[in-house]
């Protein structure tokens, strides 16, 4: 039985594999409508979720299987102070895998450890996100036609944005990949990820506040929300939320084939303007998400 904690606990042969299935998916609905018949997933929310939750209950659903679980911690049973540990005890008894989201670093991993059944990390406070890494890896790999040789700029909160850190773990493992952070000084990729991953792999990147100074250069432009929910104070949030907003103006000093994508909810980092951009990707990349979450539930039901 395997788990996904992170997407380092995948090969980039195991990755390449994962899209691959993805990709057949994409193109061959009608051959997987009924290969989870009889199966269910478990989806264990104790944080809000729009596209992540229904992404994965999406892809359930269209791969024929059912879908059980809560989309807060309040209406489960962790509102009488049951553990993650025995919540997931009590969910292998009824389900065949599981898709946890929860505000706590490390709380997927307890729960795998005490599973039965397959659990799937889907984000954990600042820390990981790795489907949303395997949702960004495919949709540059079908876009771009490959992952490697390009430079990619990491725009907004990069201190507290868990799909930042996981897209840089993942990343790292493929060639020819530089890196720009750009981030207010209070938004900073934290310090183990500067050491730890960059700096001990010596893989290339540059940290700069300015947008519109970078943009010619970068190939991919991931732009995020500042996270109101990780602030310790609402007077922080409120100067820091609109310090970057992706313009049509903007968008003209970039090449003429970047391409633009966001994990969503996007807040106001991205004028509205910019969706008629073919160059902004963010809602294509949802329903990539949807395909390679189908392809990681058969692959940790193997059934591929």
């Amino acid at each position: 039985m395997r788990h996904l904690m992170s997407p380092l606990d995948f090969s980039v042969e195991e990755l390449d594999k994962l899209m691959d299935i993805a990709e057949d998916i994409e193109k061959n609905r009608d051959k997987y409508s009924h290969i989870c018949d009889g199966k269910i997933l478990a989806t264990c929310f104790y944080e809000p979720s729009t596209r992540t939750r229904l992404s994965f209950e999406s892809a359930m659903l269209h791969l024929g299987g059912q879908v059980l679980g809560f989309a807060s911690a309040d209406s489960s049973s962790a509102a009488k102070g049951e553990s993650v540990s025995d919540t997931i005890r009590v969910i292998s008894c009824f389900a065949d895998i599981c898709a946890m989201r929860h505000p706590k670093e490390g709380a997927p991993m307890v729960a795998a450890s005490k599973s039965s059944i397959p659990v799937i990390n889907a984000g954990d406070g600042g820390h990981q996100h790795p489907t949303q890494t395997l949702t960004d890896l495919m949709t540059i790999r079908s876009l771009k036609g490959s992952i490697k040789n390009m430079t990619i700029g990491l725009c907004g909160d990069l201190k507290f944005g868990r799909t930042v850190h996981s897209l840089i773990n993942a990343l790292k493992r493929y060639e020819g990949i530089n890196f720009v952070f750009i981030s207010p000084e209070e938004l900073r990729i934290p310090d183990y990820i500067r050491s730890d991953v960059l700096d001990k792999n010596n893989i290339p990147y540059k940290e700069v506040i300015k947008l519109e100074d970078v943009m010619p250069e970068l190939d991919i432009l991931y732009m995020t929300r500042v996270q109101r929910e990780r602030f310790f104070n609402e007077e922080d949030y409120v100067r820091l939320k609109d310090f970057y907003i992706l313009t049509k103006e903007k968008m003209e000093l970039a090449k003429k084939d970047m391409m633009v994508l966001h994990p969503l909810p996007r807040v106001n980092e991205i004028s509205v303007e910019v969706d008629d951009d073919p160059r902004a990707v963010y809602f294509k990349q949802v329903q990539y998400g949807m395909y390679i979450r189908m392809a990681l539930i058969l692959t940790l039901l193997e059934l591929v």
